[in-house]
């Protein structure tokens, strides 16, 4: 049984330079499934990735020998579910470099995490008046929620702008501060378009206003090393599915100082000290945003997820989608009458891309025909689409099991489809 107050060791890289993707997609089983006759060619992982063999195994051992609900019961089970499940937020909490695993909650993902600071931290602190800063970037889960909480409280939203590569513009968004603002979430990576922002200088100026940062990180973690330390980010968010994880399970990073001053966002079960008809009193952080039965069998997957990735290496993850990345944008650039939307200096390996004459949804349904798997629409994120003149896109997006012979793939697919249109 693993001790409650064991050090976690660091995963070692099983890979020092350059991937070896032969050996990474077999321990992918659904990458052999056929499409009709033809084989797989999974480009859709900016909405959720693939999982491991590893990770599936972890799975079926905790349903087969480890399922019992965590906290309070002293029989052996319920015992190692909890030493599992707080296993797995000590490794979410090394994975970002958290100061403490108290300051990593277990949410039901990126949208939960954002809502749960909406309410707990926005509905305590934000009066009539006060602004918010997003940007034109964000996903919808960090722009609903607080026009919500805009229109409940009075409050102003103010949205930084973008340039036409699809960059913010940094000195827009430095103007926008006043005596007003107090907040800013913002995303790290664009799932529409792949920019990375620059989070940390960003951060850095909020913070010389007094003005806490919230970051969407859904898009980041999965191909970047996230240091929530050297960011000095007040919350980050994100989820296992786009992790190879499993859907269902998100986290919140949040400044123990801050979480310890938030109202609880849910009540229930698990998040109280006591209750009496006249008083309740809540637990200690993390638990105190904890309510009710925890997604446990997906938290113990998302601490396995995360031992894959880091066995894998992420800089060797960065590097080798950077690579299929430059290589996507070359082939594209070279089909006429294709068009990048959005080619920021600094992105990951996200390219969301029109075809004079035709409709993302046809081109996405003709790919499918080949076994191509792409995602079609406005992805979340329909300002970007407005700043950008354009309905909807077609979005490739990979991850570090991806290779080059996919993106051929990619290319003869699209190529087929100018065929069938024009």
């Amino acid at each position: 049984m693993v001790s409650a107050n064991a050090t976690l060791a660091k995963v070692t890289p099983r890979i020092n330079t350059i991937l070896d993707t032969d050996k990474i997609r077999a321990d992918f089983p659904i990458l052999d499934i056929k499409v009709g006759n033809k084989p797989l060619v999974y480009l859709d992982n900016a909405a959720s990735s693939q999982m491991p063999q590893q990770v599936i195994d972890r799975l079926v051992r905790y349903q087969t020998a480890q399922h019992a609900n965590i906290n309070r019961a002293v029989h052996y089970l319920s015992e190692v579910a909890t030493l599992e499940y707080e296993h797995a937020r000590r490794r979410v909490q090394q994975f970002v470099n958290a100061q403490e695993d108290r300051e990593i909650i277990f949410t039901s993902g990126t949208t939960d995490s954002i809502n749960l600071v909406m309410h707990g931290y926005g509905r305590k602190f934000i009066e009539a008046g006060d602004e918010i800063i997003l940007t034109t970037l964000e996903h919808h889960s960090n722009i609903v929620p607080w026009q919500m909480l805009a229109k409940e409280k009075d409050a102003v939203i103010r949205v930084v702008p973008i340039n036409d590569a699809g960059e913010l513009d940094i000195d827009a968004y430095e103007k926008l501060f006043n005596e007003r603002t107090k907040f800013v979430s913002l995303i790290h990576v664009s799932n529409a378009l792949g920019t990375i922002n620059p989070v940390k200088q960003m951060i850095a100026y909020a913070h010389q206003q007094n003005v806490p940062v919230l970051i969407d990180g859904a898009q980041a973690t999965p191909h970047m090393t996230v240091d929530v330390q050297d960011l000095d980010c007040d919350f980050y968010v994100f989820s296992a599915h786009k992790l190879c994880g499993p859907t269902g399970i998100g986290m919140l990073y949040g400044k123990a100082a801050l979480l310890e001053a938030m109202q609880p966002y849910k009540g229930g079960g698990d998040m109280i000290a006591s209750v009496t008809f006249e008083e309740t009193t809540y637990a200690d952080i993390p638990h105190k945003f904890e309510a009710g039965t925890p997604p446990i069998a997906a938290a113990i997957g998302f601490g396995a997820a995360i031992d894959y990735l880091c066995s894998v290496g992420m800089d060797q993850i960065a590097a080798h989608e950077l690579d299929l990345l430059n290589y996507a944008t070359e082939q594209i650039n070279e089909i006429k009458g294709a068009s990048i939307i959005g080619t920021a200096a600094h992105k990951t390996a996200v390219i969301s891309f029109t075809l004079d004459g035709i409709h993302p949804h046809d081109i996405g349904t003709l790919l499918n025909e080949d076994g191509v798997a792409i995602r079609t629409g406005h992805h979340c994120a329909q300002p970007v689409m407005q700043r950008f003149n354009v309905p909807a896109t077609s979005r490739a997006s990979f991850a570090f099991y991806n290779n080059k012979t996919e993106v051929d793939a990619l290319i003869t697919g699209i190529r087929m489809v100018q065929k069938v249109f024009l």
